[in-house]
């Protein structure tokens, strides 16, 4: 069960670090030190609740038909070859992270802007419920619970993790080139990923 766990695990933290606005409030918040239990446990919980989800649902329905297989396992490939490419691209030319949101103060206004943040994103759909649920469908039984499980851990390790690491993130990350070096790690792990799928791809149809 290790092996489907480590790729759900890689595939799932390959997701979730990419800069965004859910990350850089959390950061913010994390820095603050407002409230960051409840808002890490938010961002985790969520992407948990979505794994689950797509791998209970949508990766049934995919595994009950090759041609779904085929297009998920394709379309996923494509996907993380994208995002490998986006990173890259932010590696070439690097940012400093800046807090986003006004979540500050009040806990039910932190807690409102950390589910607009989760929630209206349409990218956690298509990485949680579609890509991960789908790709799940390629592991069977316990297999298939090891690979959503080990994502599900990334969620958690990831937003634990920037919440209260993040004060000591914030000297690290204000320049530039960290954010460099972990994009580059985001783009080979991804192309990796992407490459893997291809393989599956043509190993299954050779």
């Amino acid at each position: 069960m290790l092996a489907p766990a480590l790729s759900g695990f890689l595939l799932g933290g390959s997701l979730i670090l990419a800069i965004g606005a859910q990350n850089a409030f959390l950061l913010r918040q994390g820095l603050l030190r407002q409230h960051v239990f409840i808002l890490c446990l938010i961002c985790a919980g969520s992407d948990a609740a979505l794994i689950a989800l797509g791998t209970a649902g949508l990766g049934r329905l995919i595994a009950q038909s090759p041609l779904l297989l085929d297009v998920v396992t394709l379309g996923g490939a494509v996907f993380l070859a994208v995002y490998a490419a986006l990173a890259l691209k932010r590696a070439v030319h690097p940012g400093a992270l800046k807090a986003a949101g006004e979540g500050g103060g009040s806990l039910k206004a932190a807690i409102a802007t950390c589910l607009a943040f989760t929630f209206l994103n349409p990218h956690v759909y298509l990485d949680t419920v579609l890509l991960v649920g789908g790709l799940s469908a390629a592991h069977q039984g316990a297999a298939r619970l090891a690979f959503a499980g080990g994502a599900m851990a990334a969620s958690f390790v990831w937003f634990f993790g920037l919440g209260y690491g993040a004060r000591l993130l914030q000297p690290l990350f204000a320049r530039p080139s960290a954010w460099r070096v972990l994009d580059l790690i985001i783009a080979l792990v991804m192309a990796a990923l992407s490459l893997s799928l291809v393989a599956r791809f043509v190993a299954g149809h050779g």
